[in-house]
């Protein structure tokens, strides 16, 4: 008699994921992965890890460096990819800005600079497909992006014009000078992606988990005191337990109270949140209602 195996929602996920991975892989001749060292650029790579295994992740991984990081992230990306015996490819925002390709913004912050170098590395590497950790649930602009997201000539993102993915049926078709972006972890939410860190025992940079550090207070958020963001003359500053939801530019992001050391208790308190990571703790995100579909559309992640 046969019986019925009842997939956990963990393992239809992972099973999503891992079918997404490798058919980029089997159609286009040059992917690449965007890899920063935060968690879900982590979780991507774990699973083209498994989707692989036992044999190497056959394609790069590109990292579009501001030099706005925490050192502790960029320790822990190289960490990563000698351990897994992957191929890192650097795009620097700071050559850009020594050039005079790139300007520093008034406000100090770099994030939106990153999106002419990552188009030039992908065009400088040839790179077709270009997989990234996205996830619908972490803002609007990305919830009505497609699994596979065709890329225009100039990199850019078109909403209006998105093809149907049905039945699971992913269209990769494009002109030569256009890519896609490919989207393993749409489905995901950051609850199922602790969820899996948790199951999977993934290691990630020490800043996820709770530890003291010194902040000040700006617009509702936990600043860290640092290189690139400097409290200023009305900002006292303080000592206390904080975590990143997520490790973009010490320039732009901020940290949360929160006393969760371990996996486990990352697990129960983002049970408990009512507002994604994003909108928590990413003030690029809070210039306009639509700051990060404008992004997207010049070519953004």
């Amino acid at each position: 008699m046969s019986t019925i195996t009842s997939l956990s929602t963990l393992d239809l996920l992972e099973a999503e994921a891992i079918h997404i991975i490798r058919e980029v892989v089997a159609e286009f001749e040059k992917p690449v992965l965007l890899f920063s060292g935060g968690k879900d650029s982590v979780v991507v790579l774990h699973l083209a890890a498994k989707a692989f295994a036992p044999g190497k992740v056959p394609f790069p991984v590109l990292h579009v460096d501001t030099g706005h990081n925490f050192p502790e992230v960029i320790a822990f990306r190289d960490e990563t990819v000698e351990r897994l015996g992957i191929r890192l490819e650097v795009a620097s925002v700071q050559d850009y800005i020594d050039d005079g390709r790139l300007a520093e913004r008034p406000d100090g912050t770099r994030n939106t600079l990153q999106t002419q170098p990552l188009l030039d590395a992908i065009a400088a590497g040839k790179h077709d497909a270009v997989f990234g950790g996205a996830r619908r649930d972490e803002d609007k602009a990305r919830a009505k992006e497609r699994i596979i997201s065709l890329r225009d000539e100039f990199g850019q993102w078109d909403p209006r014009n998105q093809r149907p993915e049905l039945w699971s049926l992913y269209n990769g078709r494009h002109l030569p000078g256009q890519h896609v972006r490919a989207f393993p972890i749409s489905n995901w939410t950051e609850l199922d992606i602790w969820q899996y860190i948790a199951r999977e025992d993934i290691a990630l940079p020490p800043l996820y988990y709770a530890h003291e550090r010194e902040v000040f207070r700006r617009d509702g958020m936990w600043w860290s005191v640092g290189e690139f963001s400097l409290p200023r003359d009305h900002e006292p500053t303080e000592r206390r337990v904080v975590r990143y939801r997520t490790v973009g530019d010490s320039s732009c992001t901020g940290a949360v109270e929160s006393d969760a050391a371990d996996t486990a208790s990352v697990v129960a308190e983002v049970a408990r949140s009512t507002l994604t990571e994003r909108g928590a703790t990413r003030a690029d995100d809070r210039i306009s209602e639509a700051a990060m579909e404008d992004r997207k559309k010049d070519g953004y992640f």
